[in-house]
């Protein structure tokens, strides 16, 4: 079983073709293709590469499902025992792919 680790977003995420993962937005339109460049690590079940810090030449090509966001974070200040409570929440915007091959 291949997968690879990819950067994109500020995150890292564990992805095998065929897989459908939610990442930072990308500005890219529902059904477009999205390359990510940055492979940090792949492995093809037996033998693995190692980026430093990236492989290159390695690439993982994924086709855009949605454009989705994800579920509400709260944030809540209190101070207590002086009356002051603060709620503030946000939900961040998120493109859904499903990887369809990783190249090394």
């Amino acid at each position: 079983m291949a997968y690879a680790i990819v950067k994109t977003g500020g995150k890292q995420y564990r992805v095998s073709e065929g897989d459908v993962v939610d990442v930072e937005k990308l500005e890219a339109e529902v059904g477009d293709q999205a390359t990510l460049d940055q492979v940090l690590f792949y492995s093809d079940g037996s033998a693995a590469n190692i980026g430093d810090p990236v492989i290159e030449g390695a690439s993982v090509t994924a086709s855009v499902v949605d454009q989705v966001r994800a579920k509400k974070v709260t944030a809540f200040k209190l101070k207590r025992r002086k009356g002051y409570h603060k709620t503030k929440g946000h939900r961040r915007q998120m493109t859904r792919l499903k990887i369809e091959s990783i190249s090394a």
